[in-house]
């Protein structure tokens, strides 16, 4: 079964530490994550953050190890985009991270590390890449685990509508305090009644807590019988 791994890896075993450390008050997000290409990987990467600090990204990206170039494509007030070439160090630990046919869906980097999830298609092939990355001195840790059930959507365990139900409840203020919009207000904007949206919530949210409580529970039996 497939599995969503996500994971944090130090900076300065990685990529932009120097960067980071220099410009602390930044967040790098990659664009585009090829998940196995051996010519380029990682080429397109958002700096976010104040003005007067993404003044200094250029400088940092100049002085930073694991940077072989970069070049500014686009200047935004709080973002900026550039592309990237790394050094030999960083694109040898994507490969290694993505040897088993996996897929870097998104990787985040601020302060002194990195996040990524990682789509693996067995959890066997997560573990076989966590022992090889341990084996090569590379700290990662294994924050969440998320089982894709096919037959049901392939979002932990949502169903698609179920899925869409919960983004447009996150974007339009559902989850907040105070809520920004009600159940009424929602259920009208998905063209489905009240207690349509009530039943899907309430099945999404199962979901979402059962998935949770089973991954734990497999997680703390492989800790007892390891």
């Amino acid at each position: 079964m497939s599995t969503i791994a996500e994971l944090t890896i130090p900076a300065d075993e990685f990529a932009l530490a120097g960067t980071l450390d220099a410009v602390p008050d930044l967040e790098v997000e990659v664009e585009r994550v090829v998940a196995y290409e051996r010519d380029r990987v990682m080429p397109y990467v958002w700096f976010t953050g104040p003005e007067e600090s993404l003044e200094g990204v250029g400088e940092a990206l100049a002085d930073d190890r694991s940077v072989d170039n970069a070049e500014l494509l686009t200047d935004l007030e709080s973002e900026r985009l550039y592309r990237m070439d790394w050094v030999d160090d960083v694109t040898m630990i994507v490969h290694l991270l993505t040897e088993e046919n996996a897929t870097i869906l998104d990787a985040v980097g601020e302060r002194t590390r990195w996040r990524l999830r990682i789509l693996f298609p067995e959890r066997e092939t997560l573990s076989r890449t966590y022992e090889f990355a341990d084996e090569k001195g590379l700290t990662v840790d294994v924050e969440k685990i998320h089982e894709l059930r096919e037959e049901r959507g392939g979002r932990y365990g949502l169903t698609d509508a179920q899925h869409e139900t919960l983004v447009a409840a996150l974007e339009r203020g559902y989850y907040r305090i105070p809520r920004e919009v009600d159940m009424e207000e929602l259920a009208a904007e998905l063209g489905i009644s009240h207690q349509a949206l009530s039943e899907r919530l309430r099945r999404a949210h199962r979901t979402l807590v059962e998935e949770a409580v089973e991954i734990g529970l497999a997680d703390d039996d492989e800790g007892r019988s390891a």
